[in-house]
Order: C-alpha cells, then structure tokens, then sequence
C-alpha cells in the first residue's frame, strides 16, 4: 500500500494534489519473503532449476578470514549444498604456503572448486598484461578481487547465475544463499540481479548489509 500526503497547488487553491512518498517502477521488486516456504522445499526447488540454470558461488577471501571461525562454518555449510555446481575462492594477501593451506581448507567441498591465488605468479602476470592494455583493476580490494572471478567464471562456459556473499557472516546458513539465489535462478521469475541483507549486530549498533 502506498502512503501520501496533500500538497497544496498554491495557497490560495483549494484543489489538493495526492502525491505517493514511494515510487518504484514495475521491474524492481524489494524484500521478497519467502517465510512460508520451508527451505528443504526452497533446495529441492533450486536443485530442480539447476539442472538448466547452473549455479556458481563466489567468495572473495582475505587468507586471514580462513583463521576465523565464520568461514570455518560457512565451508561446512556449504558441504550441504547440492545445488551450487562451481565454487570461485578469491585468494587475497596469501603466501604461496598459506595458498597451499587454502587448497587444503577448501579441498572437501563437493561443489567443482578453483582457487584464484591474487598474489600469485600467474594472475599477477595476467594482471600485468591487462595493466599494459589499460585494462587491470586499478584498485586492490574485494572489487578486484571479485573482477577477476567474474572473468573466470566467464571462462568456464557453464554458469548461467552468479551469486557472491562474504566471508566473515557469522549468522550465516542455508537460508542465506538458498533465498539470495531463489529469486534469479527460478525460472518463473524475471529477475536478473537480486541482493541480499543481513544484520550485523556489534554492543552498539546494528548494522544492515
């Protein structure tokens, strides 16, 4: 339901004008609730839909968030999940030890998983060869970091949606990625880009992502 609120055309007309305080048009819809669908319905649902619209996950990783316990809980939710076919790990700040170590971390993930090692030899020179074009990512951070698994992604020919969430959620489960995916890989619906919010609560504050 739209609220509104009366504008006077002038002062001295007596004629109101209802303006609404909302408008969105016709392709944007905001906070879908999907409350009343059980998420064992919603994956068998995404499972179905992967079978024609293949899913890849991907995570932009600092090495340091592979010592902290959300990622530790997100990989082993992630052991649950069928309908995800690829994993992209975004390596950033990692030593060809600590990279090795991420192999190991990642490695019982049944989902088809590629480590893109940022501070490794190869990208860094693929990175090189764009930076000579004008083509790089100017700017270290998760914005290059992503870049590049998007392009990767590209490479491999076989994802038809794209989800990407962070590595630090501490709230994170099942019900995060199944309800951010829903919405761009049901075929019913059409919808290109869905973005997701969760809360971060600190002894202050409450933040929204």
């Amino acid at each position: 339901m739209e609220r509104g609120y009366q504008l006077s055309k002038s002062s001295s007309s007596k004629k109101n004008i209802i303006m609404s305080d909302f408008h969105q048009n016709g392709i944007i819809a905001t906070l879908h609730n999907f409350n009343e669908k059980n998420i064992d319905d919603i994956e068998k649902d995404l499972l179905k839909f992967s079978e024609n619209t293949p899913m890849t996950l991907i995570l932009p990783s600092l090495y340091s968030e592979l010592e902290r316990p959300a990622l530790t809980y997100i990989v082993n939710t992630l052991k649950k999940i069928k309908y995800i076919k690829n994993l992209i790990i975004g390596l950033d700040q990692a030593s060809k030890q600590e990279f090795l170590k991420a192999k190991k971390f990642f490695y019982d993930l049944p989902q088809n998983v590629y480590i893109l090692w940022n501070d490794g030899p190869n990208l860094k020179k693929l990175d090189q060869q764009l930076a000579d074009h004008n083509l790089a990512p100017q700017e270290l951070g998760k914005g290059r970091n992503v870049w590049y698994c998007m392009g990767y992604i590209l490479s491999l020919g076989n994802t038809e949606a794209i989800a990407l969430h962070d590595c630090d959620i501490i709230t994170y489960d099942r019900n995060l990625l199944a309800r951010l995916v829903y919405p761009v890989a049901n075929p019913r619906f059409n919808f290109d880009f869905c973005k997701g919010y969760y809360p971060r609560v600190s002894k202050k504050y409450i933040y929204i992502k």
